[in-house]
């Protein structure tokens, strides 16, 4: 039924393994879908069911074990703290709007004012910088920055 166009379905194979890999990004799928494609090149050159099933084997692994790695490394860039969201703000310097205490108090931190409460004992009074050490809920957790020490004039 599909002695001539063999090819045809090693392409079909390949682009459903593709449609997996744009669902995980893992780029197991995608590999699997290149060795699928050169099974589809040796059907193209007339080469024999177990042919092809070789090659696309071979292929794969290949691209498993000597492509996969470098992609992985090439695309996952791991960094080591959040930008983006409420976890981007820890480590952000904020200011003082009213002075902060364990109980409470509001800062200023990229433009928003939040609640906050300070890590301490001590009160931070208003105008103070303040770094966010953590975010609880809506409050952000927050101690004094230390300045470093100023040379003698």
């Amino acid at each position: 039924m599909f002695q001539g166009s063999s090819w045809l379905i090693w392409v079909g194979v390949a682009l459903a393994l593709g449609a997996i890999e744009a669902a995980t990004v893992d780029f197991i799928f995608l590999m699997l879908a290149g060795g699928a494609l050169a099974g589809a090149v040796a059907a193209a050159f007339g080469a024999d069911f177990p042919g092809q099933a070789i090659v696309a084997s071979v292929s794969a692994v290949a691209l498993l074990v000597g492509v996969r790695p470098w992609v992985k490394r090439r695309f996952n860039v791991k960094t080591e703290r959040p930008t983006v969201g409420i976890a981007g703000n820890v480590g952000r310097t904020a200011t003082v709007l009213e002075t902060v205490t364990l109980a409470g108090g509001r800062i200023n931190l990229s433009g928003e004012t939040w609640s906050a409460r300070s890590q301490g004992g001590d009160a931070i009074l208003p105008g103070d910088k303040v770094e966010v050490i953590a975010i609880d809920g809506a409050t952000a957790v927050v101690a004094p920055v230390t300045l470093p020490p100023q040379p003698l004039p």
